[in-house]
């Protein structure tokens, strides 16, 4: 909902105002260590609580984390904007690399995330993120520097990958030139 939001420059509400009900997680994008807000209907919200507490959840002290989401949500417009930024960047630079192993649809990507296309009988989207995960010998020798990147294989021909609030710009280039190095290795 956040990163849709921002994305779209409107406010959450705007979106949430389509639905019945909607949760909304302080621990993803926003950055509090956990939390999350559950809101519709009085009906609907009054069956969840009960269903919680029949299951046993429910936390003492609660207004820590509140805190920490309540600043998240304060920061959430600058934060997930520099996410979209970073992940418009990755994409770019994948555009940019014109490899046969992998394409990116730039109009695809508004938010945070990127699916990575790729291309081709071999590697399969697997493979290829088992090769950016690896750090090898050969790469440190290379390029000078270890880099692990972890994407999740989407689909038969897709891979995926989100930023976040911990990934910054410099962890975007160097996953950016990771990718490189392992386009180029795969097709020598």
């Amino acid at each position: 909902l956040m990163n849709a939001a921002v994305a779209q420059g409107v406010e959450p509400a705007r979106i949430a105002q389509h639905c019945d009900s909607v949760s909304l997680c302080f621990s993803k994008g926003l950055g509090a260590p956990a939390g999350a807000v559950l809101a519709g209907c009085r009906e609907f919200v009054s069956e969840a609580w009960r269903v919680r507490k029949l299951l046993g959840g429910g936390m003492r002290q609660a207004g820590v984390l509140a805190a920490a989401a309540r600043l998240g949500l304060q920061h959430a417009q600058v934060t997930l904007r520099r996410d979209h930024d970073n992940a418009r960047r990755f994409a770019e630079g994948i555009h940019v690399l014109d490899s046969p192993l992998c394409s990116i649809n730039l109009a695809a990507v508004e938010t945070n995330i990127v699916m990575v296309n790729v291309q081709g009988p071999w590697p399969s989207p697997a493979e290829l993120c088992d090769r950016l995960r690896a750090v090898s010998e050969e790469e440190e020798a290379e390029t000078g520097q270890a880099v692990s990147v972890l994407l999740l294989p989407w689909s038969a021909r897709t891979a995926r990958a989100v930023w976040h609030r911990d990934i910054s710009a410099h962890h975007t280039e160097l996953a950016r030139r990771k990718l490189e190095f392992v386009a180029r290795k795969c097709q020598e």
